[in-house]
Parts: C-alpha cells; structure tokens; sequence
C-alpha cells in the first residue's frame, strides 16, 4: 500500500492533552497509519495512505478538531481555525498579552493594598471600582481571550485540556467578584488578572526554553548555502540555490559553501565535514569524489556536476531524519499521554469536591471558590506534557551535531534495558578494505622480496579486484612503482586469480592455491604455508614465475584503529561485547582475540545471523547490533536496538534505529551515552511532573496555596521541567 509520511506544525497548542486530542482525532481518520504530535515543537509526524488521503485532507482533520496549520495561508479563510487567525494578530503574541496584562493589571494590584476611592459613585459604585470592573474585563476576556476559546472548542468536542482549567478558574474569580461588588462583598478581581499574568509569564519563559531545546535543529536548517555560482557557457553566473538543477556544473572557491551533493569534476581540496559527521579533520577531495552540500571548502577551486536537489541531498535527510525522531514517542511517553487524557477530568472532579467541601464544612463560599481556583490552576498538565518531547528533542538534536541520528524517540527508551552489544566483523570492526598484512617468501627460491613484490604489482596492475587493489597500494606505500613492467597476456580468473607473461615470455601467476594447482605448481610449500596457523586469520595470494612458487601475500581486512578501545569501554559500561560473521571462524577467532571479545558466532549466513540474535533475546538478552551491509538488515531490525555504520548500504540504514554518519566506532558509544543520558531526563522530568501534582493538589484542596500562588508554580514546574531537558546538550 503506497503510504507517504508528513511533518507540518500546528497551531493552538497549549498542553499535552491538546495532542492527544488532535492525535485521536487522526487515528480516526480512515488512511492514517500512524499519527504522533509533538506538543514541545508543535509539529505533527502523520503516516497516511495515498490513495485514500491527500496532504490536504490529513490537515483538513486537525482545521476540523479547532486548531491551525503553521506556515499555511490558506487558514486564514478557515472558520474554524479563528483562533491561529487571533494568535497571529497583535493580542496573539505572547510576550505583548504578558506586558498588557501587566500594565492593565497594575491599578487593580495596588487596590490589595490601598483603600483606593475617588468619592465619585456611578450606581452606587465607586469610579475606582467600576476602573478595576473595566481593566479586569480586558485582562481576562481579551488578553486571556485565548483560553476561553480553546475551553469553548474543547467543550464542544466534550473534551478537556489546560485551557479549561485557566478558563474556568478565572471565569469565576471574575464572576464571582462582579457578584461581590453589586452585593457589597469582598471581590477578587486581581485573582482573575495575576492567574493571567503568571500563566502568560509561564507561557513567554516556556516558548524561550523550548526555542533552546531546539537549537540544534536550527543550525542543521541553517547549515545550507544560500547562492551558488554555475557555469552557464563557460561563464560564472550567480544563482539562489533553488535554481539549480541535475546536472548543473557549480565553482567553489576556497572559504565556500559547496551548495549541493555532488560529484568534483575538477579541482582538488581539502572539505570540513564536521558539521555532517561531527569528525574535525578535514577530508581530502579530489576529481571523482563525492562531496555533500552545507560543507566548507578550504583551499582549492572546486568544480562540482550536481547530483541531489532537495529532499534529495544528505542534509535534507538529516534534518528529515532529526525532525521524524523529534517528533516520534516512546512507550513512556504514551504512558503520559494517556494519564493527562484522563488528568484534567479527574482535576475538574477534585475542584468541585473542593467548593462542596469548603461550603458544606466552613460555610463560607468566598474561600470555597477561591480554594476550587487554586485547584483548577495548580493542576495545568504542561509539565507532563513538555517531560518527554524536550528531552527527545535535545538527544536527537545533540546526536545530529556529533553524527549520530537517532531515527525515533523511541530509541532513547530502548538503550537502558540493553545487556549486549554485537557487532558485524566485516566493514564494522574492520575497514572492509584489504591490505597486504606480510610478504612470505619462499626460501628454496633465490628471488629477492623486492622482486617478489614487483612481480605482483605489475600483474596486479591489471586488475580490479580488491585483493590486487591492496598489492598495488602496498607497493606504493613502498615506492616500487620505480620498477614498473608491461605484462603480456593478462588473463583474470573468477575467484581464483590472475595470469600473464613477463618480459622475458615467462608464465606468472598471482593468485590462491587453487589456480597455482591448476597449472602444476601445488607443491609442499603451499601446502606448509596454507597450514600454518599464524596465516588463519587471512587469505593468501601465491606467485609463481616461470613454474617456481617465489612466495605469497598474506591480506587480511584491518581492523578499524579505535575498535579495542571501544570494546574496552563497553566492557568497563558492564556490557557484554559480540562478534557475528558470515566469515571463516578461524578469521573472526583473530579478529575477536585482538579486539578481546569473547562471543564468537561465524560463518553463517544472513537468516542465521538473525537466528543467533533471536537466541541471545531468548536467553534474556537485551542487544544492540551493528552493521552495515544488505545481509545486516534482518538482524538490525531484530535487535533490540539496530545501529547502521555511515558506510552502510541504504537499506541498512533503513533498518537500523540509529544512523552514524562516520565510519568511527567511538560514534556507538557515543550514541549509548547520549540515549542514557536523554532517558534520564525522561525519568527525572516525569517524577517531578507527576510528584509536583501529588503535592501541590493536596495542598490547594486544604487551602494552603491562593491561586495567584498555584499560577506561578504551575508556570514554574514546566519551564523547571525544559530546563532539565537542557542538560543532555551538555
């Protein structure tokens, strides 16, 4: 079934009750697969079928359940979306409603402590009075407009959320105290107004915190060059860089910005990549080579065919990538999600036993009221809802700029069961590259090593094949390429080797002992050598010459240099290290011995590395895999948390729940710090959110705490809360 998957915000959003309303309204929805709203970014990650939804009909649900589209015109003409309309104009700013509401409140605040009359009556009311009537009136029906008409869209859909509880709790302060004053009683007009004011406060220092927590997430979007230089008839031209295209040839002087991916036709230089793979060291570029868009050219004109526009270039990804994991929820996270559908209800029931309490036990329904406030403001579930997204939030964010992308929020959650970690062997703990380990010549033969490596460069010179890729370069490390040799008749072998003729109309052959017996000449030194278990752990290439066997090359795959210290550091973690390799075991028995891992399973194929994870999960097991190839897939999906090394294949990256955009080991433990980390954040952000409720309930039911009080430390619990989230960036 063709599914498509969109991030768009949504505005109107006040507490975690807000998205899990429009979040049910989508999971409704007939075509939504899947639906998760963020309430920290106010963006919605929707999964959708697209045949049956369009992009338009997915938003049209949330215009219908009262709330708006970010960044979208056409919801201006929406009446249903009235309030994003009230949000954009001048009383919808949130720090302009905390300064009026300041301003207008401030005559009714010194009224608390000054007996304030002007000697003018107006229906038997002071002037003074009828001011503070007037400016309460502004204060919560205009600047505290938006709560009522959230609590009103709320009711309507028989819902609740924080804007019911604001709503209601300073609709009775102001009603109650305009009874009061036409019945000579004690009103508490500057109840309503300061519940106002430190609700907006709340709001303004939250919207800040928030911001910070998404600062990573910024600089990844700012990342990007903004113009570009294309070659248009040999001629410079100066674009913005939505007008390239395919194939468009760009120049790139040193100190700028290539503007997309693409391949060098030109030119060589040194490219900064940290900001995609978080590794410092620059990286040496030339004609051939693959270059990303957002990366800083240092010191030489580079001349660059694009080939990824968009969506379609890496940093788009990333930030594709960043944004989905930002926005995805972990199993806790549901957890509050669903305790806050159900909070404000059980909080409107608690303010109600308040004002029956106090008006049956105390007989005074001034302070019944007013306790009930108290409830119905301290109880506001933004801590709740704020607890999880900021932290995730901050992990990915953070992850992003070290290289690492944390692909879901969930994630984060996973780590903290994780007992073992396995890794591939090939292209994970080893380069995936071979070199050339020794030389081993044969004794019985009187030709020099220098000649023995000669010999094979010069007819490995001829092929592609990895093995004689890695001669060649042995021997340019050596600088026998002085002593270059056309050889005649070159002949490749599927799988076995090369042969050819030197200059003197001689056979040679480079190759294993299965070609050599082919031509007569397996002898008891092949044999010897193939035997000898200080040669195991690699593949050896034999030469011959003129029907002796002058020696052999022994390659094997290197092992990446920070692999032991990595290993060490998982151990000194208490985690359990595992090596699974389709490769000979003899070959990752000395990759294992080296690295100092102890869990061996080799030579098996891609089913049964899937198996082998599936039996340590049976034996209570909790484990990380890490890999990068095709055969990896199976198993990165089945692990308990799947890691896809930067080299992996694209459908290993799929398949993986965390992507390293750096082929460096160290980026594993890295990711496992961060995760630790974030998840910490989770645990401590929702004790304090649900241990703030527990107490401060109580304590508002009894009539210790006015609802000026309970306004300032709900305000207070969440921006604590985004605070703390603060802290994994560190």
């Amino acid at each position: 079934m063709p599914t498509k998957k969109i991030i768009f915000e949504i505005t109107g959003m006040t507490c975690a009750s807000c998205s899990a309303s429009n979040e049910r309204a989508l999971s409704k929805a007939l075509g939504i697969k899947k639906a998760s709203i963020n309430f920290a970014t106010k963006k919605a990650l929707v999964e959708y079928d697209d045949e049956i939804l369009s992009e338009k009909d997915v938003k049209k649900i949330i215009l219908s359940n009262g709330y708006g589209i970010g960044g979208d015109p056409a919801c201006k003409y929406q009446v249903v979306n009235k309030y994003a309309q009230y949000k954009n104009e001048l009383f919808g700013n949130v720090k302009v409603r905390l300064v009026l509401a300041v301003i207008f409140s401030f005559p009714i605040l010194l009224g608390m402590f000054f007996d304030l009359k002007s000697g003018v009556m107006i229906l038997g009311i002071d002037f003074v009075m009828w001011a503070h009537i007037f400016l309460a009136t502004i204060v919560v029906f205009i600047l505290g407009g938006p709560f009522h008409r959230m609590a009103y869209l709320q009711a309507k859909k028989r819902e609740a959320n924080m804007d019911t509880l604001i709503s209601m709790g300073t609709l009775v302060a102001y009603f109650f105290s305009l009874w009061a004053v036409f019945h000579g009683q004690k009103e508490y007009f500057e109840t309503a107004a300061v519940i106002i004011i430190f609700i907006l406060l709340g709001k303004y220092f939250e919207d800040i915190s928030v911001q910070k927590t998404g600062e990573a997430m910024r600089k990844l979007m700012e990342m990007g060059a903004k113009r570009a230089r294309i070659l248009v008839s040999g001629e410079e031209k100066e674009v913005e860089i939505a007008e390239l295209k395919i194939g468009d040839v760009v120049v790139v002087r040193p100190g700028e910005k290539i503007p997309l991916d693409g391949y060098i036709l030109e030119g060589r230089s040194a490219v900064d990549e940290s900001m995609l793979t978080g590794e410092s060291l620059l990286v040496e570029k030339k004609v051939g080579d693959y270059v990303f868009g957002a990366m800083l050219n240092e010191d030489g004109i580079l001349k660059v065919r694009v080939a990824q526009t968009g969506e379609g270039t890496a940093l788009a990804q990333i930030i594709r990538t960043v944004e989905e994991a930002q926005n995805s929820k972990s199993p806790i996270q549901r957890l509050a999600d669903k305790t806050a559908r159900i909070f404000v209800p059980v909080v409107l029931l608690l303010a109600l036993l308040t004002l029956l309490g106090w008006s049956f036990f105390a007989q005074d329904i001034t302070r019944a009221i007013i306790y009930a406030v108290s409830v119905l403001v301290i109880a506001c579930p933004c801590a709740l809802g704020l607890a999880t997204p900021t932290a995730i939030m901050v992990g990915a964010g953070r992850g992003a700029k070290q290289g690492i992308l944390f692909k879901s929020g969930e994630g984060f959650e996973r780590i903290k069961d994780i007992s073992m970690v396995i890794f591939d062997k090939t292209g994970t703990l080893t380069k995936g590259k071979p070199v050339v380990k020794e030389i081993l010549k044969n004794s019985q033969v009187g030709d020099s090593e220098a000649d023995l490596l000669s010999l094979a460069y010069n007819l490995a010179l001829n092929s592609e094949h990895p093995y004689s890729k890695a001669i060649v370069a042995y021997a340019n490390s050596l600088n026998v390429t002085t002593d270059k040799k056309e050889v005649g008749n070159t002949t490749e072998y599927k799988g076995r080797g090369l042969s050819g003729t030197d200059d003197a109309g001689r056979a040679i052959f480079l190759g294993n002992a299965k070609i050599m017996a082919e031509n007569n000449l397996a002898g008891e030194w092949i044999s010897e050598t193939e035997t000898d278990p200080k040669n195991q752990a690699g593949a050896l290439l034999f030469v011959a010459r003129g029907g002796a066997i002058l020696g052999a090359f022994l390659i094997e795959d290197e092992i990446r240099d920070e692999a032991k210290e990595v290993v060490a550091t998982l151990k000194k973690m208490h985690l359990k290290v595992g090596i699974i390799s389709g490769d000979r075991l003899v070959v990752a028995q000395a990759v294992a011995k080296e690295l100092g891992i102890e869990n061996i399973i080799a030579d098996v194929l891609p089913h049964e590395k899937l198996e082998a994870i599936r039996r340590f999960q049976v034996q209570g097991e909790k484990v990380i895999f890490i890999g990068d190839g095709i055969n990896d897939a199976p198993s990165l999906i089945a692990a308990d948390l799947g890691i896809a090394m930067g080299s992996a294949m694209d459908i290993a990256k799929e398949a993986g729940q965390i992507v390293m955009l750096e082929n460096n080991l160290k980026k594993v433990v890295e990711a496992i710090l961060i995760s630790r980390k974030t998840f910490r954040a989770i645990r401590q952000n929702l004790f304090w959110a649900f241990f703030y409720n527990i107490i401060a309930i109580p304590l508002a039911m009894l009539g210790f705490l006015t609802p000026a009080i309970a306004a300032a430390a709900m305000s207070f619990s969440s921006v604590s809360v985004v605070l703390n989230s603060l802290r994994v960036s560190k």
